[in-house]
């Protein structure tokens, strides 16, 4: 998943229209709208409403995805995104370095000449 960062922007929400003023905040940035909804999905499921919101790319060219979430689950969002990109790490890792143990052992159980 891409990288995250905090940032201060802010935007209302559609819920204003029924009273509810909820400040936004950007919690994540995706470089795919597959990955952004991927972040969205998982804060909902964690019972933190967000939207995801196009946006211009500070320093390239091209657009990106900021996942925003209400200003007072900002930090309770990173901290399940931050779970989230640790636990597929570790998942990656351990796949990975099963593949590389198959061909070690190949290579140390031949029978030489």
């Amino acid at each position: 998943m891409g990288k995250r960062t905090r940032k201060t922007q802010k935007t209302r929400t559609p819920k204003q229209a029924s009273g509810q003023d909820q400040e936004l905040v950007i919690v994540a940035v995706a470089d795919t709208m597959e990955e952004a909804k991927e972040y969205e999905l998982l804060l909902k499921n964690n019972d933190i409403p967000a939207m995801v919101k196009r946006e211009e790319k500070e320093f390239a060219d091209g657009k990106c995805y900021a996942v925003m979430a209400p200003e007072e689950l900002a930090d309770e969002a990173h901290v399940i995104i931050e779970s989230q990109d640790a636990y597929d790490d570790f998942y990656d890792f351990a796949a990975n370095d099963d593949e590389d143990e198959d061909d070690f052992e190949g290579d140390v159980f031949e029978e030489g000449s």
